[in-house]
């Protein structure tokens, strides 16, 4: 079980923004300008992972990186701020436990899942991406294609940057965080 925080007084209302889908659909480039948008904190999971592979702590198929995430999101939530969250987010466990995260901070939660629709405009992403974070691998796409990654059962905002651009993307969040 994931000990997720608990905020005893919360302050204020604030939102859990967690941006999930399969990678080189362009979370990363939505989260970003999300959380610069609106001065809010942003964490993704892939910057964390790295961080503890350097270390020697842990390695890429744990769950390490994720469980950090929830302590750092937690934690600005017990603040009252608002943060955004980037990660594949693959599974329902995770799915579950950010929600947890929220519920035990007073915040609301936001699931957003972006896709790429068009495959071969995913696949050409996939082919192209640039590597911005240390030592960081990126899978091919022959290892996006066959990723395990269970459908989403929950109400979340479906987001198909194939026929949309990050600043469309932002505006579709900020309305739904409002």
């Amino acid at each position: 079980m994931v000990d997720a925080g608990h905020n005893p007084q919360p302050s204020t209302r604030a939102t859990l923004v967690v941006i999930g889908g399969l990678p080189a659909t362009g979370k990363s480039t939505i989260a970003r300008a999300l959380a610069q948008r609106h001065q809010i904190p942003f964490v993704r999971i892939d910057t964390i992972e790295q961080a503890l592979i350097r270390s020697g702590i842990a390695d890429a198929s744990g769950t390490a990186g994720y469980i950090t995430g929830y302590a750092l999101a937690a934690e600005q939530l017990r603040l009252g701020l608002s943060v955004v969250i980037e990660c594949v987010n693959p599974v329902e466990a995770t799915r579950s436990a950010w929600s947890a995260t929220a519920q035990h901070n007073s915040a609301r939660l936001l699931g957003v899942e972006v896709i790429c629709s068009d495959p071969d405009e995913h696949r050409r992403r996939a082919e192209r991406r640039v590597v911005d974070i240390p030592d960081l691998v990126l899978p091919t796409w022959q290892e996006i294609l066959d990723r395990d990654y269970e459908p989403w059962t929950t109400e979340r905002l479906v987001l198909d940057t194939a026929i949309m651009d990050s600043d469309s993307a932002v505006r579709r969040i900020t309305a739904k965080m409002l």
